[in-house]
C-alpha cells in the first residue's frame, strides 16, 4: 500500500510505503513495546516477560533473552531481572542476534527493557 501526501509549506511530495510484517513477534522492537504496554497496565513483570517469550517461540526463533531493570513492581530498591529461553550466544560474532533497548515510564519511575533474539547462526 502506498500513500502520497503533498506538503504545503515546502511543495514536495512525500511517499510513504506501508509494509506488513510477517511475524511481528520475531522483532525485538515490537516485543519491547508489548512488554512496555503490559508494565504500564501494572501487569506483573515476570508474567509479561514469560508471555513475550511464549509469543517469540511461536515466531520460530532459536532463543530469546529479556531483561528488565529499574524499580520493578514499585519496590524502593532498583534491581535487574532477566529470563533466557533457548540459546543466545552473545560471544559468537557470526551469530545473527537482533537487539533492542527500550525505556518505559511507569507510575513508579523509568524501567529499561533489553531484548536479545537469536535468529540464526551463519
Amino acid at each position: 500500500m502506498n500513500v502520497q501526501k503533498e506538503l504545503n509549506c515546502v511543495n514536495r511530495k512525500l511517499n510513504i510505503a506501508i509494509t506488513r510484517i510477517s511475524n511481528p513477534y520475531g522483532h525485538p522492537n515490537i516485543l519491547a513495546e508489548f512488554i512496555a504496554g503490559q508494565l504500564k497496565n501494572r501487569v506483573s513483570f515476570r508474567k509479561a516477560m514469560k508471555k513475550a517469550i511464549e509469543l517469540t517461540e511461536q515466531a520460530n526463533t532459536k532463543g530469546i533473552q529479556v531483561q528488565i531493570a529499574g524499580r520493578i513492581d514499585g519496590k524502593e530498591i532498583a534491581r535487574v531481572e532477566w529470563i533466557r529461553e533457548g540459546r543466545v550466544p552473545l560471544q559468537t560474532i557470526e551469530a545473527k542476534i537482533d537487539y533492542c533497548s527500550y525505556t518505559v515510564r511507569t507510575i513508579y519511575g523509568v524501567l529499561g527493557i533489553k531484548i536479545w533474539i537469536f535468529v540464526d547462526e551463519e
